[in-house]
């Protein structure tokens, strides 16, 4: 007896779920180095790094996160000197985020303890790793 192809392609979606949550834990245990920062934190450091002058907005935005437990989170991450928060010259409501020298260091330590738990990586790892990430920005 032969199987229906929606029973196949269920099996092969949920494979793929599978597969996902896998890579979901293990990156989330690659991100948990020796860092007294949680893998959010550093995520944070990160966007403000690439992105400069971050509003409150985008960020919660980029991390799917609920306004109160970014401002708890935020709050904390000024108070270690990692961020500093101002005003908008252009929106006095508007709240940015910029990073400070003490959070470009801890930033540079965070990447620099990704690396080593890295170590050199394969070409075709590099690649694979690209292709994921540009397929998942594309459906995400």
């Amino acid at each position: 007896m032969r199987e229906s192809p929606r029973h196949t392609q269920r099996e092969k979606d949920m494979k793929q779920t599978e597969k996902l949550i896998e890579i979901s834990g293990l990156l989330d245990n690659l991100l948990k180095v020796n860092n007294d920062r949680t893998v959010l934190q550093n995520k944070v450091l990160l966007f403000c790094y690439v992105y400069q002058s971050l509003p409150f907005g985008v960020i919660i935005d980029k991390l799917g996160m609920k306004k109160t437990n970014f401002a708890i989170m935020i709050a904390d991450l000024e108070k270690e000197g990692f961020v500093s928060i101002k005003k908008s010259n252009i929106d006095r409501r508007c709240k940015l985020v910029e990073l400070t020298e003490k959070g470009k260091k801890e930033l540079d330590k965070f990447i620099k303890d990704v690396e080593k738990s890295l170590g050199n990586t394969p070409l075709e790892v590099d690649k694979a790793i690209e292709t994921l990430s540009a397929f998942l920005n594309k459906i995400v």
